[in-house]
């Protein structure tokens, strides 16, 4: 019987989370460091990646998610994680008629092909371990679609797809793959979609949070990164062992209605 208190242990395991420079990233990689991991921070910011990296006692690797050329370093340090968080994203809200078909791609990339790929390499040795935690940050646009988020939107439905085959093919090897599902975050993806969403609704930028953002939540406040860091924590607990193959939401009421 696992201990009542579901405190994470991962003393001698290794996390990699990508985007881990700022916002949901850094929070997840700062609470599984205090949990006892060694945790490789993945970020395109070298400074951003360097600072967080020294503060955890942890391991900085740079690089381009989007481009497949520039994953090497990346699979290499996925080769060893235990646990590997998926986080890296980024935005661009436009109607579709509008949309750079390069910046589709480039979106699609980094939010679904590159979390295959790390897992790809990650999963050996997490079967030989018997143990490992697939955390893929989601969105509740991976449950629900929003207008002028085409590439955003197609990405985040790829990656819970991907997350539920993961969750089959490694339950019987003690790999469990999830995804966690906020609504808006405090973060600067977040903070830097406002001017976008004011024109593509054609709203002031100071209305967009109250208007856009927070229309459809029941809890009219943005999530803080903390708090998504610590729904991630709680997954590698013992007491989370059999939650796999789901998605998680913490949207303030986002989905509910």
């Amino acid at each position: 019987m696992t201990d009542p208190v579901a405190i994470p242990d991962l003393s001698g395991r290794h996390a990699l989370v990508t985007g881990a420079a700022s916002g949901i990233g850094r929070a997840c990689a700062r609470r599984l460091a205090r949990a006892g991991a060694q945790v490789v921070i993945v970020d395109i910011d070298a400074e951003a990646a360097g600072r967080i990296a020294a503060e955890l006692d942890g391991r900085a690797v740079i690089a381009d998610l989007a481009d497949p050329d520039a994953l090497d370093p990346v699979l290499e340090a996925a080769a060893t994680a235990d646990v590997v968080v998926n986080n890296a994203g980024f935005q661009h809200v436009a109607p579709i008629e509008e949309f750079p078909p390069e910046t589709f791609t480039r979106i699609l990339r980094l939010m679904a092909e590159t979390p295959f790929r790390i897992v790809a390499a990650a999963l050996p040795h997490m079967y030989r371990r018997n143990w490992g935690r697939v955390i893929n940050i989601s969105s509740v646009h991976g449950l629900r679609a929003s207008p002028y988020k085409s590439a955003y939107v197609s990405a985040k439905h790829a990656l819970e797809g991907l997350s539920k085959v993961i969750a089959l093919e490694g339950a019987p090897h003690g790999v469990t793959s999830n995804c966690v599902n906020p609504a808006y975050v405090r973060t600067p993806l977040v903070e830097g979609q406002i001017a976008d969403q004011a024109v593509a609704h054609g709203i002031e930028p100071g209305e967009v949070v109250e208007q856009v953002m927070l229309r459809r939540a029941a809890i009219k406040r943005l999530i803080e990164p903390e708090e998504v860091a610590e729904l991630v924590a709680y997954l590698c607990t013992p007491q989370a062992a059999m939650i796999t193959g789901s998605h998680l939401t913490i949207d303030g009421g986002w989905t509910a209605g």
